[in-house]
C-alpha cells in the first residue's frame, strides 16, 4: 500500500514555511506564492515519477533538472551510498586519500583514454568549470605565457553561477547583472540554425558559424588560455544544437594555434546525448572535460575535471617550484559521491554497454518520433536539441518568429498545464524544455507527448 498522503494541515504548514523560509533558485519569490495551482511539495520518488505531499504523481521530464539520469530512485547507487555510510561518510583528499576518489579516477581515466589520463574532483558542475579555467590559465602562466590570460566562449553559453563560470556564460539574462564584477571574455555567436545571426537558412548556409570561430580564434590566439564550450549541445542558454562539422573544426583550429580545449560536458555527458561522453562522438578529444549532473546518477553533489597527461605534466615540479594547483574544497572528492559514481558507471557500462545502447538505439529515437509531431502546432516555432535534450521554443508567431511579451510567460503557462496533467517540465523564458530520465519507457514517452499537445493547446488557447 502507498502511504497515505499528508493531513491537509501538515502540508499547509509546510507551504507557510516553504513562503517564509525558503529562497528558490532562480524565482521570482514575489510571484511564488500566489502560483495557481500551487506548486508540488515532493515527498517521495518511485522510478522515474515524483509523489507530492497530496498524493499526487509526476513524471519528472525535468529529471530532477538533467540530472537524475537513471531515475529517481536507482537502486544500485542508492544502495552503493549506504554501504559507503557504512564505512565512512567523509574523508579529506588533503595529506591523504581514501579508496573510493581512488577508484573512481581511475574508472573515470580508463574510460576516457588518453591523453585524459589524471580526474580533479568538485562539488557541482559550477566548480568543475571554475577549477577548469583556473587549471587552463595556470598551465598558460606555468609554460611562461601569463599574458594568455582570456578566454574564447559562445554567445547563450551556459557554464554555471559562481562568477568564473558566469563569466564564460552567455546569457544575459542571467548574468548581465554581474558583468562589473566579471573577467573579459572573447564571444561568438552561436550556431543557432533558428535565429541565425547571419540569417542564413539551411540551403544557404556554408558554416558561417564555424567560419566566425576560427577566425576568433585566430585573431586571439596569442591572448588565450582556453576555448570554452558546451560540445553538441548548449543547454540553458536555449538547447541550441551545433553541426558536428562545427564543432570539430573548432577543436582542430584551437589545437594548431596551441589554445586549450575545454569541453564542459556537465549537462551533455554521462549518457544525456547517448553516449557516456559526447566527445566520443567528435573522435577528437579536448584538454579538459568537466563531468557533473548524471555523474552519481544525479543523487549526490560530485563533479570531476579530466585532464590531459600534457595540463597535468605543466603542474609537476620540486615542492619549492611552488607549480601546486592550489584548489580544492572540503568535500573535493566526497567518499559518498564517489561511491554513487561508481555504482552509475557500472550502470552505463555494463554488458558492453548495453544500457547506453539502449538509449541510443530505441529511447532516442522514440523520443524524436514523439516530438516530430508537436513541430505543427500553432504555438510552436522551433524544436530542437539532440539526444534526450530537447527544447520547444513557443512563439507568439510562427511566420516572423515573434517572441511573446515576456510578462505573459507562455512557457511557464506550457509548464503548468502540463503540471495538471501529472507531468513535471521546466521553462526557461518561452523555452519549454524536455530532458528526462534516460529510464524513461516507452509507455511514459507516449504520455509525455500526449501532456504536451494538451498543455500547447491550453496555453495557445491563453494566448
Amino acid at each position: 500500500m502507498p502511504p497515505e498522503p499528508l493531513p491537509a494541515g501538515e502540508l499547509q504548514r509546510l507551504r507557510d514555511l516553504d513562503r517564509g523560509a525558503l529562497w528558490h533558485p532562480f524565482t521570482q519569490m514575489q510571484v511564488w506564492p500566489d502560483e495557481t495551482p500551487e506548486p508540488p511539495v515532493i515527498v517521495r520518488a518511485e522510478g522515474n515519477w515524483l509523489v507530492a505531499a497530496d498524493g499526487a504523481r509526476y513524471l519528472d521530464a525535468n529529471c530532477g533538472y538533467w540530472c537524475l539520469a537513471l531515475g529517481c530512485r536507482p537502486e544500485r547507487v542508492e544502495r552503493a551510498i549506504a554501504e559507503q555510510l557504512q564505512r565512512f561518510g567523509h574523508s579529506t583528499l588533503l595529506g591523504i586519500s581514501h579508496e573510493p576518489a581512488i577508484r573512481l579516477a581511475a574508472r573515470l581515466t580508463e574510460l576516457a583514454g588518453p591523453p585524459l589520463n589524471h580526474a580533479f574532483f568538485a562539488d557541482s558542475g559550477s566548480e568543475a568549470v571554475e577549477v577548469a579555467l583556473k587549471m587552463a590559465y595556470q598551465c598558460q602562466v606555468l609554460r611562461g605565457h601569463p599574458e594568455r590570460s582570456k578566454f574564447l566562449a559562445l554567445g547563450e553559453a551556459y557554464h554555471g553561477d559562481t562568477l568564473g563560470a558566469v563569466a564564460v556564460g552567455g546569457v544575459d539574462l542571467f548574468h548581465g547583472v554581474f558583468k562589473p564584477l566579471l573577467f573579459h571574455v572573447h564571444r561568438v555567436p552561436p550556431p543557432h540554425c533558428y535565429r541565425c545571426p547571419w540569417e542564413k537558412r539551411p540551403e544557404s548556409c556554408a558554416l558561417e558559424c564555424a567560419s566566425a570561430l576560427e577566425t576568433a580564434l585566430e585573431t586571439h590566439a596569442h591572448e588565450l588560455a582556453a576555448l570554452v564550450i558546451e560540445p553538441f549541445v548548449l543547454g540553458p542558454g536555449g538547447v541550441i544544437p551545433q553541426p558536428a562539422e562545427y564543432l570539430r573544426r573548432a577543436v582542430l583550429k584551437a589545437r594548431e594555434l596551441g589554445v586549450t580545449v575545454v569541453f564542459d560536458e556537465v549537462a551533455v555527458g554521462m549518457g544525456r546525448l547517448g553516449r557516456l561522453f559526447a566527445f566520443e562522438a567528435l573522435g577528437l578529444k579536448p584538454d579538459l572535460v568537466c563531468l557533473a549532473k548524471g555523474l552519481t546518477g544525479g543523487l549526490l553533489p560530485l563533479s570531476a575535471v579530466l585532464a590531459s597527461e600534457e595540463i597535468y605534466a605543466q603542474f609537476l615540479g620540486a615542492f619549492a617550484e611552488r607549480r601546486t594547483f592550489f584548489h580544492g574544497h572540503t568535500f573535493t572528492g566526497s567518499a559518498l559521491g564517489c561511491a554513487a559514481a561508481l555504482a552509475a558507471l557500472e550502470v552505463f557500462t555494463e554488458h558492453d554497454r548495453a544500457f547506453l545502447k539502449q538509449v541510443q538505439d530505441v529511447t532516442i529515437p522514440a523520443f524524436w518520433k514523439m516530438l516530430e509531431p508537436l513541430r505543427a502546432h500553432p504555438l510552436v516555432g522551433n524544436v530542437r536539441g539532440l539526444g534526450m535534450m530537447a527544447g520547444l521554443e513557443v512563439v507568439a508567431d510562427k511566420a516572423t518568429r515573434a517572441n511573446f511579451d515576456w510578462a505573459r510567460r507562455t512557457g511557464h503557462r506550457v509548464v503548468l498545464a502540463a503540471r495538471k496533467r501529472g507531468v513535471n517540465l521546466r521553462a526557461i523564458g518561452d523555452l519549454v524544455l524536455a530532458v528526462p530520465p534516460l529510464t524513461i519507457t516507452l509507455d511514459e514517452i507516449g504520455l509525455l507527448g500526449r501532456v504536451y499537445r494538451e498543455a500547447l493547446d491550453e496555453a495557445f488557447a491563453q494566448a
